[in-house]
């Protein structure tokens, strides 16, 4: 090889040192794409973007566009002045053809995208596309890294980052681009469906629904439901034995495979009824596709009706089996051999939970019934292609209608949680009765040999008996290692303090007796409600829908009705010494079939049926629902329609956190899912499937704040939980599964602060970028396990930092995080897009108003007559420590400086911030000219809601007549002023006495 000049070397080595690590990578991905037939494209202009756009329709459809055509059809069919991300989606997802009105009057249908033979789409891929600053273009210039087109639209949209560097930046910049500038020009890029971030070592995908939520929880917008969905919810893709693939390069190869990626497009995305974009998990796609290829391959070789013409999924309980089921039956009832999907649940509660989810999933998919009769009619009319019905329905039709027609259809039969109730003679009948069927199971707790009971069939004993082989796995290790679950936090209260009972050493009755015992529940009830806000997160505060609520809720097990009539007595009488506002909600609900957990492990089934209640337990059930019904002004009872109608809102109530804990037997541990359910109490004997079943309530995702599932067992489970996790995770899960031990986090806990106190100390400036950076990570991972240690009761009194100390360093890091997130200019913005800041973990301390005041009056009551500057330097600590607080320090200070000698501290501080409020929002009216009474009650109406609305008629009520086209901006830029100044208001007052919130 011949040696290199000198000179030449050296320019080698500049031009090389000119190509950043990122954009390498984006070369390199590039590459592969080129490798797989995308078409490279150098665009970097929106008139090039529609050029290409029009061409690629015209050879999708067979069409040429006359200039008029295209402008016509491009601005009222693609562009839609008034379309956005909404919009566009819809219009991808469920009305992807559009009329052409062609020049001489004909009418022809136009395909954005071909979903019947996906390979007819043409994939083309750009980079570095330049968004316009200014006059119809984002607030910045934008230069976006890789997108690929589908048929000229932008509908996948990546983001790159070197290597090391946290792929959140990524999330967060795509954040920015959607408020900056997707929606510049013709808004081409709010077609987007898809995001990739990466910094080549990481990959992960998620829909726009993700960005979008996560974008207008953190604006306020109120043009889309708040939800608390962030990069919590960004999904790795895996292979089918759900290893993640993660590298960049292999995820090239794989997610944007063309088959794969227009498969994802047009057949794994679900709209929701309510415009979400759910894009489906690769575990949930792998799924879906053995139950489609299995009826594929039956049908072919004559397989229907035999136990080879089915299997059973098992995911793992809150994977999202619903979304799953749904699409198998979905795109199976779009076969052409099939018939008939009957979707098959084994309670009447499941039932009309999973009716409510398909029909998010898609208005009026699916058929429920309410009687057989309706049932056989469903069967009956050819137009009904998914039904909803129960085994116990199924099995009465089948009995009373010997011969029907439908029995030789090609039925495919979906059993949602296919446990222990299908393998009797329900099943049997149901086998014996269609000819041509395909069967399949969903379950996240199957059946094995190890934890089948002893008595029934002997050829329905397992789930693979009874439904035919595994098709697919995806186990709660899995989805606890992908973090589409949560691990489990498991506190044993050491019940020898009340009154622990070895039950061998006792007979089964006097073991009940004793367990009930009044000193050992009184004991229980007095654990729980001392430790109930530190286990539920009540100190902290997290966005729920369209309202602020604090901590979580809990279910309390017991072991019988007996126990949880006791328990809810205990409880009522422990909570009379409380004031009111101390109390807890509590609710109380079971039904006929509640005893102990049958010989399998499985929990015994409770339906609606209180007929057969004895008189002593629905005396009391009632009496409960009375004390229900006076707390939250409802009127049920334990009549059939009433009980179920009691069931309900009781778990509606769960779900949107406004009870406290309810009591149950069996009811809501298996098939209820409640976001904010995070602790499960636990008083009765559980194991195998049953044990994971109740587990899985507490462990579904939410936000950051919830970081577990957490267990609160008063009773020996140890080894029925670790047997339970090896059964259905594997023989190593149970340090995945189950938190590490207080010790371990304490000690990395104590290592950081105590580098924190040594390389940051109070007082001491600091200084430049990369420290400032190094203080924020590492103040950050401290609040991640305060965050966890708040719930181990040793953590108490063991505090490192003092309460002063964690404002001070909150303060300061409120400040960077102010400095950091200064929109100086679009290039710092650009450099600190990698910063991380815990704002959310930052607002579970947060400082009220009420903590203010409270630190006011000891101000004025220890001063005398001089100033008392400890108190007083105590509140300002107390206000920079507190994110809402800030913009509104100098109305505090104020406050101080104006109190009276004497006086109610509450009645002056309401009359403080009525004359402030009043004040400034008439200099606002003042300044800007606004119409006077519409802005107050715009701002009225805002206090009341808990938001200001900036869309819509009402905001334009408030301004005063303006020119649209006036040379000092005009109509659009006189409401952002408004707006701009009547948010910052809004935000100022917001949460201060007297606003009516």
């Amino acid at each position: 090889m011949r040696a290199q000049s000198l000179p030449s070397m050296c320019l080698m080595l500049r031009l090389r040192r000119r190509i950043s690590p990122e954009a390498h990578l984006e070369r390199e991905f590039i590459r592969l794409l080129r490798s797989q037939a995308y078409g490279f494209l150098p665009i970097n202009s929106e008139a090039q973007l529609v050029a290409n756009l029009r061409a690629q329709l015209e050879a999708l459809n067979c069409i040429t566009f006359s200039d008029a055509e295209w402008k016509q059809f491009f601005s009222e069919r693609v562009a839609g002045a008034n379309d956005g991300i909404v919009e566009k989606t819809v219009r991808i997802q469920d009305d992807h053809v559009q009329l052409l009105k062609r020049d001489d009057g004909s009418i022809k249908n136009i395909a954005l995208i071909d979903k019947q033979n996906i390979h007819n789409n043409r994939l083309q891929v750009i980079n570095q596309y330049e968004t316009p600053q200014g006059e119809g273009g984002g607030k910045y210039a934008n230069r976006y890294d890789v997108t690929v087109l589908v048929n000229g639209l932008p509908m996948v949209h990546i983001e790159l980052k070197r290597r090391g560097v946290d792929i959140r930046e990524a999330f967060n910049q795509i954040d920015r681009y959607q408020r900056g500038s997707f929606w510049a020009g013709s808004g081409l890029f709010e077609y987007v469906q898809l995001f990739v971030i990466s910094n080549g070592t990481l990959t992960k995908y998620y829909s726009n629904t993700t960005r979008r939520q996560h974008l207008s929880e953190a604006t306020g917008s109120k043009r889309v439901r708040k939800t608390s969905n962030s990069f919590e919810f960004t999904s790795w893709w895996a292979d089918a034995q759900n290893k993640p693939i993660t590298d960049l390069s292999a995820f090239a190869k794989t997610f944007f495979a063309k088959h794969t990626l227009l498969n994802i497009l047009t057949r794994y995305c679900v709209l929701t009824a309510d415009n979400m974009l759910l894009v489906m998990r690769p575990y949930q796609i792998v799924g879906t596709e053995k139950i489609l290829q299995k009826i594929e391959i039956s049908t072919n070789y004559k397989q229907l009706g035999t136990i080879g013409a089915g299997g059973y999924v098992w995911h793992t309980t809150g994977s999202g089996k619903t979304l799953t089921s749904f699409k198998a039956a979905q795109l199976a009832s779009k076969l052409p051999s099939v018939d008939k999907v009957l979707f098959v649940v084994d309670r009447k509660d499941l039932d009309y939970q999973t009716m409510r989810e398909y029909d998010r999933f898609e208005k009026g998919a699916a058929n429920s019934n309410t009687s057989t009769a309706v049932l056989k009619k469903q069967l009956e009319d050819p137009g009904a292609r998914i039904i909803i019905t129960t085994i116990q329905k199924l099995a009465t039709f089948i009995a009373g209608n010997k011969g029907h027609e439908i029995y030789g259809g090609h039925v495919v039969i979906i059993f949602d949680e296919c446990h222990r109730s299908q393998f009797g003679d329900m099943h049997t009948a149901i086998t014996k009765a269609f000819k041509r069927y395909n069967l399949f199971g969903f379950t996240g707790t199957p059946i094995f040999a190890a934890n089948s009971g002893s008595g029934g069939n002997p050829q329905l004993k397992t789930t693979e008996q009874a439904f035919g082989e595994k098709l697919h796995t995806y186990t709660i290790v899995d989805a606890i290692t992908d973090k589409n679950v949560l691990p489990f936090r498991i506190d044993y209260v050491n019940t020898v303090k009340i009154g622990n009972v070895v039950d061998k050493q006792v007979s089964a009755i006097d073991t009940e007796k004793a367990l009930l015992a009044h000193k050992r529940i009184s004991k229980i009830v007095e654990y729980t409600q001392e430790h109930f806000d530190q286990k539920t997160k009540r100190t902290e505060g997290y966005t729920l829908g369209e309202k602020r609520v604090r901590g979580f809720n809990a279910l309390f097990a017991t072991a019988s009705i007996q126990a949880a009539r006791t328990y809810y007595q205990h409880f009522q009488e422990q909570q009379k010494a409380l004031v009111p506002d101390k109390r807890l909600k509590i609710g109380l609900i079971y039904s006929y079939g509640a005893n102990d957990p049958v010989e399998d492990g499985a929990l015994e089934e409770e339906g609606f049926d209180t007929s057969a209640l004895d008189a002593d337990a629905r005396s009391f059930l009632e009496a409960a629902i009375q004390d229900y019904n006076a707390v939250f002004g409802t009127s049920f009872d334990t009549s059939a329609d009433r009980f179920q109608n009691y069931y309900k809102d009781l778990s509606l109530k769960l779900k949107q956190r406004e009870i406290d804990l309810v009591i149950v037997v069996n009811m809501f541990l298996t098939g209820f899912d409640a976001t904010t359910l995070n602790t499960l109490f636990v008083d009765k004997n559980l194991r195998a499937h049953g044990l994971i079943q109740a587990y899985s309530r507490t462990n579904r995702i939410l936000n950051s704040v919830k970081t577990y599932g957490n267990i609160v067992s008063f009773r020996d489970l140890e080894e029925q939980t670790n047997d339970a996790i090896a059964l259905f995770g594997n023989k190593d899960a149970r340090g995945v599964v189950l938190l590490k031990p207080y010790g371990e986090y304490y000690s990395d806990y104590a290592e950081k602060v105590t580098e924190l106190l040594t390389m940051f100390p109070l007082g001491t400036p600091i200084t430049g970028e990369s420290a400032q950076k190094e203080f924020i990570g590492l103040f950050g991972a401290i609040l991640r396990l305060q965050n966890i240690l708040t719930s181990f009761d040793e953590f108490t009194g063991h505090e490192i930092l003092s309460e002063r100390q964690g404002q001070d360093y909150r303060s300061v890091y409120l400040d960077l995080y102010a400095d950091f997130r200064k929109d100086k200019n679009a290039e710092k913005e650009q450099i600190n897009d990698d910063i991380v800041f815990e704002i959310e973990l930052i607002k579970q301390v947060e400082i009220n108003v009420d903590y203010i005041l409270m630190l006011v009056q000891k101000y004025r009551k220890e001063r005398g007559d001089g100033e008392d500057k400890e108190i007083r330097a105590e509140i300002a600590r107390a206000v920079d420590a507190s994110p809402t607080l800030r913009n509104k320090k100098d109305l505090i200070e104020d406050f101080v400086d104006s109190l009276s000698a004497d006086g109610e501290i509450d009645q002056e501080w309401r009359a403080f911030i009525v004359a402030k409020r009043e004040a400034e929002l008439n200099a606002i009216i003042e300044d800007e000219n606004l119409r006077p009474d519409e802005t107050r009650s715009f701002m009225d109406i805002a206090f009341r809601d808990g938001q200001i609305l900036t869309t819509g008629t009402s905001i334009t009520k408030v301004l005063p007549p303006v020119s649209r086209f006036s040379a000092a901006g005009g109509h659009g830029e006189k409401k952002q002023n408004v707006i701009a100044k009547l948010s910052a208001f809004y935000e100022r007052f917001f949460g201060l006495s007297s606003t009516g919130n």
